[in-house]
Parts: structure tokens; sequence; C-alpha cells
């Protein structure tokens, strides 16, 4: 840079070439500078560019030991939602679904104080709200469900707003690699609740097309509210009634190149939920499909079949499987043939190259698919010290001394393969 200085005081006649030269040089360092500043962002779909398999956060209490005990289980990433949390107002990190005002700070500063620990040990983050303005998470809400989204405009309005908000925020954080936009998006139950067994999806969805029921048109409004704040941050849209995989064939793709698009796998639930399934059915093996009248006849064949409708989708779209995602899947742990029914779905999201994350690690409110925990009974310890909320203070004399665990080397077993 100096010997250019020295020739221009040679003479700006002389020398106005040399002076266009030196111009470019500054227009292109500062190019590459704003190039280098974007990186990390933009380079967070290539996170997504080969199959990661991870979990899912729904604990009530953040700690650090959870997420060093899931880095000690090679686990990459987390699905983790907030929602459980204590904070300062009546909803966490929203203030009041039914009136957004602005991120509460003392619950965003809990938030990123919980990523960054996911950070510093090499763990990446989807972020996963389960409610949103309008719609309060049915267990936080006396067990009322609330369906104020999919009927009024102000709702979803309110909804854009936080998620510009919270992706102009985040947008920076390395640990991030996506916003999952709502867990498990349902508008059916609140207009006429179609079945998914009985194929009415689809004749259901042109009944709300173009109204608030339209998760389309939600989607639509929502992304465009993240990316006037974050223009790369993958975003996570699932399909509707729960994520089930039939309602895939409603979903619209999005034209927007950094779109992972979910879905979740709890299916047959007669099967997978223990207080339906009563020890009368095990994998595989027939389940019967009571309020239908239908026998459903478990086997990986099966499962395969209640996941074409993902992947017919994804072909007919031109959607590559790095950007197809299980979200969710899992089955009680004292289920009959629990750790087959999980391995062969694990094989086909392998053979699919889906992304995958089960449900769940070591939550610390609900043991049935805490799968560390084997088929038994947990020793009574475990629920002194979930009651008490002091259990990831014990990790090692609770999940230590479970023998005869079936289980969690189906798990085990893919976190250990060198990918």
């Amino acid at each position: 840079m100096e010997m250019l200085l020295k020739v221009f005081q040679r003479g700006w006649n002389q020398n106005k070439i040399m002076l266009k030269l030196l111009n470019s040089i500054i227009l292109t360092a500062a190019f590459i500078t704003a190039a280098l500043a974007g990186k990390s962002q933009s380079n967070k779909i290539l996170f997504w560019d080969t199959q990661q398999k991870g979990t899912n956060y729904f604990n009530a209490v953040p700690a650090r030991e959870w997420f060093e005990s899931a880095a000690a289980a090679n686990i990459k990433f987390v699905r983790l939602t907030y929602e459980k949390w204590k904070g300062t107002e009546r909803d966490f990190l929203i203030g009041n679904v039914d009136d957004y005002k602005g991120i509460v700070e003392s619950d965003f500063q809990q938030l990123v104080n919980v990523i960054d620990i996911a950070d510093s040990l090499n763990i990446k983050i989807v972020l996963t709200p389960i409610s949103l303005p309008g719609a309060r998470w049915v267990q936080s809400n006396n067990g009322v469900r609330d369906g104020r989204l999919w009927k009024e405009e102000k709702y979803q309005e309110q909804t854009s707003l936080f998620w510009r908000d919270l992706a102009n925020r985040l947008k920076k954080h390395p640990a991030i690699v996506g916003y999952n936009i709502q867990n498990e998006p349902n508008p059916e139950v609140f207009f006429g609740n179609p079945s998914f067994w009985k194929n009415e999806l689809m004749s259901w969805y042109q009944t709300v097309k173009g109204t608030p029921a339209d998760l389309n048109l939600f989607y639509s409004k929502v992304i465009k509210a993240i990316r006037e704040a974050d223009t790369e941050t993958p975003i996570i849209v699932e399909s509707g009634l729960y994520a089930t995989s039939w309602a895939f064939e409603y979903l619209e793709k999005i034209n927007d190149p950094n779109i992972i698009y979910s879905f979740h796998m709890y299916e047959p639930y007669h099967f997978t939920t223990q207080r339906i399934n009563n020890n009368r059915f095990q994998y595989p093996g027939k389940v019967q499909i009571e309020d239908l009248g239908t026998v459903f006849d478990m086997n990986k064949k099966s499962l395969q079949e209640f996941l074409i409708p993902v992947a017919e989708w994804a072909k007919r779209n031109n959607i590559p499987s790095c950007r197809i995602w299980a979200g969710e899947f899992g089955c009680s742990r004292k289920v009959k043939g629990v750790e087959k029914y999980l391995s062969d779905l694990i094989e086909i999201f392998n053979e699919n190259q889906w992304h995958w994350s089960f449900y769940s690690y070591r939550e610390d409110v609900w043991d049935s698919m805490d799968y560390e925990l084997g088929t038994e009974t947990p020793h009574y310890k475990y629920w002194e010290y979930s009651e008490s909320k002091t259990l990831n203070l014990h990790y090692n004399e609770i999940y230590g001394n479970v023998k005869n665990n079936p289980i969690w080397p189906v798990f085990q077993k893919e976190f250990s393969k060198k990918e």
C-alpha cells in the first residue's frame, strides 16, 4: 500500500490508471470482508447437507449437565423447546400469548445462556416453540386446546412479529441451525378434525384454503417475516394434523432454498402409547384401531408404507432427501417389541437418508420414552429427584444402575457410527 501511495505522489495525471487499480483493490477487499462476515450464517444450511441424527429437549429444568451427558453420548444436535421453563411472565419468552408485545428480555437471556452451553459442547440447536400468540400449548392451558391462531388474523400477525424479533436476535448465534416455526401445528382439529386413516386431509384442506386455517398461507406469512430479519438460517416447516406424514399431501413446496420439511412418527398411536396399548399389542404384530374398526398389520414394510406420502411428496416436488427430517419419533419403552419398532424406523430413515431426532433423551418430567431406563420401572429415587427438580444432578446414580436394557443400544449404535 505504501509503494502505491509513493507512485501517486509523482503526479496525479500520470497515475490515473493506478488510482483506478487501488480503488478496485479497496472495493474487492470490502466485498471479501462482507462475504466473510456473512459466511458463518449462510453456511448453516450446509449442516443439513449430510444426514443428521439427534434428539429432542423438552425438559423443565435447563441444565448444563444434560448437555454434557448428550455430548458424551455423541449427540450432535438437539431440537429444543423451552415451553416448560419458568418465565418472568405468563408465557416464557413471549410474555403472554393472548397479546404479544415483545420478547421478554430476562427470558431471552436465559434461553441464550442455554444455547451458549450447547455451543460450548459443539451441539447444534433447532429452536422449536410449542406455544405461539393465539395458540397456548394444551398442557399449559389447563388441558384446553387453543385454536385462536387458526381463526383470527391478528394472532398470525403477532406470531410473524414474534418470529421476526427472535430471528433478528438469534441469526448470528453459531449454534442455531434452524427455526422450527411451530411444534405439531394442528388447524384440522378446530375445523372438522379429518382423519388421515380415512384419507380425508386433501378434501378437508380445500374447505379452509385461503382462511387463517390454511397452513400453507400461515407459513408464507411467518417465513416472510423471518426473512426480513434473517435471510439465511434454515427454517423448518412441519406438516399438519400434528405433523403426520399423511398431511404432506396438502403441504406446498416453499420458494426458499433453506427450508427443511418435517414430520413426526408415533404411529400407530394405539401401539406406541402404553395407556392405550395396555399390553395388548406387540411389534411386529397386528394392532386394532378401535375407533375405525380396522386392523393395522405392523412390520417394517407397513411402517414404510405409512411414510410413503413423505417420499412421494419429496419426489413430486424435487426435494432432496437432505431437506426431509423426522423431527420426532418414539414409542413407550414398556410396550412389547419397542426396540424392534424403533430399530426398523431408524433403518427406514437411514435408507431414505432423512435426518432424524428421537423423542427423547433424559426428559426430567416424563419417563415413558426415556430409553436409557430400559423396559422396567425406574428406581424410586428417580421420582424423588424428578419431583425435586434435581434429576440432572443424579444422572450417574440413576442411569448407571440400569441393567439388561434392550432399547438404548439401538440409539447408542447410531451415535457411535463414524459418518
